[in-house]
């Protein structure tokens, strides 16, 4: 053990409530950037709420290169830009040494750290006379952040390390979990808080509008399950959120994704954020520059709107499997198309005469040009610059980061039923087709397995590497030989433990030798 390591995690550790903004100002707006207080009374019950909204604060502040990293290997997306190791990471080809692979491990395991230490402060305040029923659904609504992480991690490593308390110097003494059992301690992580947390969509939270709910968590349950192939826990977790009919997909998946679509009745998650309405001052935003074009390489309908770093190209196989569907309605929201994005697809004789809907300009106006980085970009991850706040500039600012959404509870069910569930709730036909009619396409009888992946496919492009986790978990990983790749499944299911990691936590290097 390497004392001077600690170091590293001890930034992770909650010490004291954030204070000096009021809790209205806070249930209105992102929560970050409080002072710290150096002593904390926790006789003063009325500021526990304080550490829940620094736990949200840490859910929503998410780094570019996590989301990036959980979800470039699919074959719906290609790492443009200029940062070689997640290039190399889409390729296949990973290195101990890629400082995305070691920064993502980190963070991750920070958020962990700081949720204990969130759920040690709200323990205390119990103690100290607080509200027990409160403090437990504070708590619960922890575990559920707790949960969704651990399953990124899990997803990228597979046998990783379960955090138990907020001391950095703990993970020194836990020993590896399999992938088998960090995905059956989520599940029952969930079942911990799910009798605990409110019956409603996030949207229709008065206190904290958007957090977690009981539905939020049973997502994550059977997402987790999902994972343990356990389709019967995926069914019926993913049935009773149907069954509570509270959920609906929004009819314009254009807008979705955009401003009109936040907190929108079909989202359990998304982290949120914020420019307070103005257009100077402190805002708080995701870093969607990440996805947006080079300020050279577009013409915004707002003049001065800035641009990004064009790192998220989704892939040619992405774009013509959703002209094959004639995805009329998916394809112009999922992907922006270039001009030489356009003249590459027609140089193939089969798709030479494109739809009218194929075009570089959005219905806001927005106009993508050439750049050698890439020939497509995520829409999904594009606000138009009508949308933006009067005064801002910086691309995305004031959008939300969409999560977890209905329509993937409806895949999630049908994927379980074809592979073997049962449910009283909804047939694998009825929620594949009410995905479909969405997007305009026609009723299919018969779901079959091909179906829903087909379905979730064209429905999560881009976004959290359902995809990749999809093909691996049907062992269909042939799909991800494309443009050059080789996906070999003894070598690149999970990411090698980060070089740093293996100096600082001897337990994996002993885990690698067994």
């Amino acid at each position: 053990m390497k004392p001077i390591r600690y170091i590293q995690y001890t930034g992770m550790v909650i010490v004291a409530l954030m204070l000096a903004a009021s809790c209205g100002d806070l249930l209105d707006t992102p929560l970050e950037n409080e002072q710290i207080a150096d002593e904390i009374d926790y006789s003063q019950s009325q500021n526990m709420v304080l550490v829940l909204y620094g736990a949200y604060g840490e859910l929503y502040d998410l780094p570019w290169e996590v989301h990036t990293t959980v979800g470039v290997r699919g074959d719906d997306v290609n790492a443009a830009g200029d940062q070689v190791p997640l290039q190399q990471t889409d390729v296949f080809n990973y290195d101990r040494n890629f400082w995305i692979v070691n920064g993502t491990w980190q963070r991750l395991y920070s958020d962990l750290i700081y949720w204990h230490g969130a759920i040690e402060s709200i323990q205390r305040y119990q103690e100290a006379g607080a509200d027990a029923a409160t403090a437990q659904r504070y708590i619960a609504e922890i575990k559920v952040m707790q949960g969704f992480k651990l399953l990124q991690l899990a997803r990228l490593w597979g046998d990783i390390l379960i955090p138990h308390s907020s001391a950095p110097s703990d993970l020194f003494n836990v020993e590896v979990s399999t992938f088998e059992q960090v995905m059956e301690h989520i599940s029952n992580l969930m079942d911990e808080a799910i009798p605990l947390l409110p019956e409603v969509r996030p949207n229709q939270r008065t206190d904290i509008r958007g957090g977690v709910t009981a539905y939020t968590a049973l997502a994550v349950k059977a997402m987790a399950n999902l994972e343990r192939q356990n389709y019967q826990a995926v069914a019926d977790a993913t049935g009773q959120i149907i069954q509570s009919g509270l959920f609906s997909l929004a009819q314009d998946y254009y807008q979705l994704f955009k401003i009109p679509g936040k907190l929108d009745d079909e989202k359990l998650l998304e982290f949120q954020f914020s420019d307070y309405g103005t257009g100077t001052g402190t805002d708080n935003r995701f870093s969607f520059v990440v996805y947006g074009p080079p300020a050279a390489a577009w013409t915004p309908a707002v003049s001065g709107a800035g641009g990004g770093w064009g790192f998220w190209e989704p892939t040619m196989k992405y774009v013509k499997f959703m002209l094959d569907r004639n995805e009329e309605v998916r394809l112009p929201v999922s992907v922006l198309f270039t001009p030489a994005g356009i003249a590459d697809i027609q140089s193939d004789p089969n798709y030479a005469d494109l739809p009218d809907w194929v075009t570089n300009r959005t219905p806001d106006n927005d106009v993508f040009l050439d750049h050698p980085r890439y020939r497509f970009l995520s829409g999904k991850h594009y606000l138009p610059t009508a949308q933006l706040t009067p005064g801002r500039t910086v691309y995305g600012t004031n959008n939300n980061f969409s999560v977890i959404r209905y329509s993937e509870v409806l895949l999630m069910h049908a994927e379980a039923l074809v592979s073997g569930a049962t449910s009283t709730v909804m047939s694998a036909d009825e929620a594949v087709n009410e995905v479909r009619d969405r997007a305009n396409l026609g009723s299919i009888n018969g779901v079959t397995l091909d179906d829903v992946l087909d379905e979730k496919f064209a429905e999560f492009g881009m976004e959290w590497g359902v995809r990749f986790y999809d093909l691996v978990r049907h062992n269909r990983t042939e799909e991800l030989n494309h443009e050059g790749r080789n996906y070999n499944p003894n070598e690149h299911r999970f990411l090698p433990y980060p070089l740093e990691q293996l100096d600082i936590l001897p337990q994996l290097r002993e885990h690698m030798q067994r």
